[in-house]
């Protein structure tokens, strides 16, 4: 009997987006199991807590066989280890992404030599998608309902909508 292939996706996931969401779905097409894991970003000012995103991951994920949400407060090497994890997956948009995630895989290689990155492009259609470019503009008044899960979509305008 094979080994499971178990994947970590971390991210601040502040918050979800459908970007996050169609590179969950890919990944789940990949591995036999997906850990979405919600991270504190020590160098990223958010505007949900920690527990509103898991919360928010898990009503859009809606029970999806073969993934699981939970919260990442170590170092990825050490949650990866832990929960038997041997792949990491990360999102790439432009090659300044490239240049951040090599260095980090390079990193988390050396710390855990049996962990692997791979790396998706993002989709076409979420290239220009993020998180905090969202938040910006709903802080504007626009809608991002076609970017965001409606619980998202939601939860930003009460926040930040004037």
């Amino acid at each position: 009997m094979s080994e499971k292939r178990i994947a970590v996706y971390p991210a601040s996931f502040d918050p979800i987006t459908n970007g996050h969401l169609d590179l969950i779905d890919r990944a789940c097409h990949i591995f036999d199991d997906l850990i979405v894991a919600v991270a504190q970003n020590v160098d990223k000012k958010g505007i949900f807590t920690v527990e509103e995103r898991i919360e928010m991951v898990r009503k859009t994920l809606d029970d999806r066989p073969g993934i699981r949400v939970d919260v990442i407060e170590s170092l990825l090497v050490d949650y990866a280890r832990k929960h038997g994890a041997r792949f990491v997956i990360r999102g790439l948009r432009a090659l300044s992404d490239f240049e951040y995630e090599f260095e980090m895989a390079l990193m988390n290689s050396h710390l855990y030599p049996d962990l692997e990155t791979i790396f998706l492009m993002t989709s076409e259609r979420w290239f220009y998608v993020s998180s905090s470019r969202l938040r910006e503009i709903v802080s504007f008044g626009a809608d991002v309902r076609e970017f965001v899960p409606e619980i998202v979509n939601q939860r930003l305008r009460e926040k930040l909508a004037p």
